[in-house]
């Protein structure tokens, strides 16, 4: 971490990196009816839940959130799909050790049975499914995501083991919506779709980080503004171009972030002009 930044600004860290502390990220209303529904009614009662939206519309952080506020409930188990692209015997291995589970990997039916007994038994004791999360959904080969959806229920549907919550881009609404995925796109109960954010939801978010990271007048309220204006709804590209600003006033020894900052690091170049023979 950049310590002369910190020190320059009064900062605790860098607001704009993706490894800032949970806290500080902007929680809208839309996400905090997400995370009730999934904390009241899908970890209790099971089956598929589904984040999903453009690049930069803020599906990861909405799974970061959510698996934070779920390891805060008493008895809840949270797991995470690393390798979201991996086929089916890959899956099972992953499964197989995130759950604890020991797998021989030439009986697929013997580690079908034996994880959804894990399952069970976890049912049993605490009344709370597990939960899985998987991010990048939307690589997950279809035949393992049928794999799932059968292992997640048995006796004919009526009984729900696990809950399972699938983040993606476009693609992933693409699959469920092919014959061959179609019985899994049925199941999904919970939808959140995130969206490119207006102007004022990206300022709401801006200044939420600055204002958590212990500067809140680390921008100038117009160069908030512009940034908002010029960040297309996107929450990346919102701190992206603030890291850079923030990168070069440090550089620069600068007491606060404004305009002229932006304008210097985004501005075009300005074209030469040849001489005519």
């Amino acid at each position: 971490m950049n310590q002369k930044l910190l020190a320059l600004y009064g900062l605790k860290y860098n607001p704009f990196t993706p490894e800032v502390p949970n806290e500080a990220l902007y929680v809208s209303p839309k996400l905090e009816n997400f995370f009730w529904r999934i904390e009241n009614n899908l970890i209790r009662d099971g089956g598929f839940a589904l984040i999903s939206g453009d690049p930069g519309t803020g599906k990861s952080v909405a799974l970061r959130l959510l698996a934070s506020k779920l390891l805060q409930v008493r008895d809840a188990q949270v797991v995470v799909i690393t390798h979201p692209s991996a086929k089916l015997a890959d899956f099972y291995r992953e499964l197989g050790e995130i759950f604890g589970v020991t797998l021989k990997l030439h009986n697929r039916w013997e580690g079908f049975k034996s994880l959804r007994e894990r399952w069970f038994a976890h049912m049993q004791n605490t009344l709370l499914r597990p939960v899985l999360l998987i991010d990048e959904a939307q690589e997950i080969p279809n035949n393992v995501l049928n794999e799932l959806r059968l292992m997640a229920s048995m006796e004919f549907d009526s009984r729900i083991l696990l809950s399972v919550i699938l983040s993606g881009d476009q693609r992933l609404n693409d699959k469920l919506r092919r014959d061959e995925l179609a019985p899994l796109g049925s199941r999904i109960q919970i939808r959140l779709n995130t969206e490119y954010a207006s102007p004022e939801e990206l300022s709401d978010a801006l200044q939420h980080l600055i204002t958590n990271s212990g500067n809140s007048s680390l921008m100038s309220k117009a160069l908030v503004k512009t940034l908002c204006e010029h960040a297309m709804g996107n929450y990346r590209a919102l701190c992206n171009m603030a890291g850079e600003l923030l990168a070069t006033a440090t550089r620069q020894e600068l007491t606060q972030l404004d305009e002229k900052l932006y304008f210097e690091c985004f501005s075009p170049p300005t074209p030469s002009k040849r001489k005519r023979s």
